[in-house]
């Protein structure tokens, strides 16, 4: 391995940060895959110097592939990392995209964009940030997007556009779900929802409620306004089709990409680094300013000059780990090398596993929290 180092010094809003990597921090733990955990100091705003632990995992996307895969592999639900992981009998995970958590039956609903498989699981919001994975048979191409995804519908010559898929109905609103949401639409008595199977709608039903979702289809679920709309185009045995649009990049309104070249996609929020500069892009991505610069547990992911691509949480919201604030992640990550990047869910959700153990220490008092998606690596054969 090169004895290659890195010193990073980072000065932003009064937070000076100062980082010293070496390439013998990383250890081979399988054939393309490597890690590396450091504490490293970093001077708050107010002066105090405090501890902040990284974890880090370096990938030859020519030796691994990449998967996104979500909670008990449904739309909604919640799992811990470790568990998804284990499941799927996966060598590395680490949390990825940001979720509803609650109470309620929709906990673990994707809160932007979510596609596995190739199969849409979830809209996109805000044109946010969103890593996009294809695994080749040579090797895995990552990708990072501003992502505008949603789907159309097309009743005979009627299209009507989708307000959501697979998530909790609310008033005026068109929701698609499909077989990976439940048995069911658990929706109440309020809308209109029809049954669509093998292209073709086999049942209406108004008023009635939580259909049944079948196996080779769709259910088209809508109240208010959009109940109007549907039930004036819906009629048995009317083709329906759902679109599988080009989606593109808002921020700069050119055309980004087909979503069929892609398996899986995951959103976050926001960018951290697109083309080698830093780009935090938090207001057009409708996050907030505290967010962005209060310190947090992260979880992040980046793609390297040298074509790896890297894996990275930072430990938080204790003694031994003060967390941070992402224009210091985002310039710790450009001095590793990044040339896009991308911040996931934080806080007490940032976890990796690796090796059959968690190896960060999740902030949460209960421990590792359970979350609604992950990204798995496994290693080529």
């Amino acid at each position: 391995m090169k004895k290659l180092s890195i010193f990073v010094c980072v000065q932003l809003w009064l937070i000076v940060s100062c980082f010293s990597i070496s390439g013998q921090d990383f250890q081979k733990i399988r054939d393309g895959i490597e890690h590396a955990k450091i504490t490293k100091q970093m001077k708050s705003a107010g002066g105090k110097d405090e501890n902040v632990v990284f974890n880090l995992l370096r990938l030859d996307l020519r030796k691994v592939r990449l998967d996104v895969v979500h909670a008990f592999d449904r739309a909604i639900g919640l799992e811990k990392t470790s568990s998804i992981a284990a499941r799927h009998g996966a060598f590395a995970a680490i949390n990825a995209g940001f979720f509803r958590l609650d109470k309620s039956i929709f906990a673990g609903d994707a809160a932007g964009a979510l596609m596995i498989d190739r199969k849409v699981l979830s809209e996109s919001y805000a044109s946010r940030s969103a890593l996009l994975i294809r695994n080749e048979r040579q090797k895995t191409i990552a990708d990072f997007q501003y992502l505008d995804l949603n789907v159309l519908v097309a009743i005979g010559n009627q299209e009507l556009s989708v307000s959501g898929i697979n998530r909790e109905r609310r008033n005026d609103e068109l929701i698609l779900f499909t077989p990976e949401f439940n048995r069911t639409t658990l929706t109440n008595i309020a809308g209109l929802e029809i049954t669509v199977q093998n292209g073709k709608i086999i049942r209406i039903l108004d008023r009635k409620g939580s259909s049944s979702i079948p196996a080779n289809g769709f259910i088209l679920s809508a109240t208010g306004k959009s109940r109007e709309e549907l039930l004036k185009q819906a009629r048995p045995g009317a083709k329906v089709v759902v679109s599988q649009p080009i989606t593109y990049t808002k921020l700069d309104g050119k055309p980004a990409f087909i979503i069929s070249e892609y398996e899986d996609i995951v959103g976050g929020v926001p960018s951290l680094i697109r083309f080698g500069k830093i780009e935090i892009t938090w207001e057009q991505e409708k996050s907030s300013k505290v967010f962005v610069e209060t310190r947090h547990p992260r979880t992040a992911v980046a793609k390297l000059k040298d074509g790896k691509f890297l894996m990275v949480t930072v430990d938080g919201r204790s003694k031994e780990s003060g967390g941070i604030s992402l224009p210091d992640l985002a310039a710790f990550l450009l001095e590793l090398g990044a040339t896009d990047a991308m911040n996931l869910d934080g806080g007490g959700s940032t976890t990796m596993f690796l090796d059959g153990r968690v190896v960060n220490k999740p902030s949460d008092k209960e421990g590792e929290r359970a979350v609604g998606d992950a990204i798995l690596v496994f290693p080529r054969k």
